[in-house]
């Protein structure tokens, strides 16, 4: 009888870490596919010039897809959505970009921004990959932290006060790294099983921490 018992113990914790290995890599091709396209879509907005969108109109985008994705995550209906959503993002970022470009040394800034967003996303996931470690912890500081952030750039749209995007985007840095851990370990420890919904996370994280340095990186390296 103990014998059969842990015989099931052990099929159990083996469908479970095969479970969670699909998980993983079902999320990271998709993240890949999501932003590659959303590279395009910015590129895209680079090269025709497009119009800064206006960010209330962005943010009412933003908030209906992704409440959308929750409602659709189990249907046929949630990748498309997911598609749009990264695609539109990837749009939004054009003229941002576009702006950075027109600098003497715009070029320079954009790839070190993007470069760093690298380093850090690949760093902290093989971090909590490899370390195992359950972060779930950090929930009510990423979302005080979150929450403080939306609310402060929706006031600095009025504002338009240098420092204080300066400190959003100091604080952006360390809470969408938080976020990366925060997800990546929702994956290991059953947090999170729809790979979906995963991506999404992930890729809004990699987003605004790109935004965020883009803007850092700028702010201190602007030679005009």
């Amino acid at each position: 009888m103990q014998d059969h018992y842990n015989l099931t113990q052990i099929n159990s914790s083996r469908e479970a870490v095969l479970a969670t290995n699909k998980l993983i890599r079902n999320t990271y091709a998709l993240l890949s596919m999501t932003l590659l396209f959303s590279a395009m879509t910015a590129s895209f907005a680079v090269t025709s010039g497009a119009a800064p969108v206006n960010p209330f109109i962005s943010l009412a985008v933003m908030i209906g897809t992704l409440f959308a994705l929750h409602k659709s995550q189990n249907s046929v209906w949630c990748l498309p959505l997911v598609f749009f959503f990264t695609g539109f993002l990837g749009y939004t970022a054009g003229p941002i970009i576009s702006f950075y470009l027109t600098l003497s040394n715009g070029g320079e800034i954009v790839t070190t921004a993007l470069a760093l967003t690298g380093i850090m996303f690949l760093g902290l996931s093989s971090y909590a990959l490899i370390s195992q470690r359950d972060f779930s912890f950090m929930r009510g500081f990423l979302l005080i932290g979150l929450l403080l952030i939306i609310v402060a750039s929706l006031a600095n749209i009025f504002l338009a006060i240098p420092a204080l995007q300066l400190t959003i985007s100091a604080v952006g840095v360390l809470v969408f790294s938080g976020l990366i851990l925060f997800d990546t370990s929702r994956m290991i420890h059953g947090g999170e099983q729809n790979y979906v919904m995963v991506t999404v996370g992930l890729y809004l994280s990699i987003y605004n921490l790109f935004m965020m340095l883009l803007h850092l990186v700028g702010a201190f390296n602007n030679s005009d």
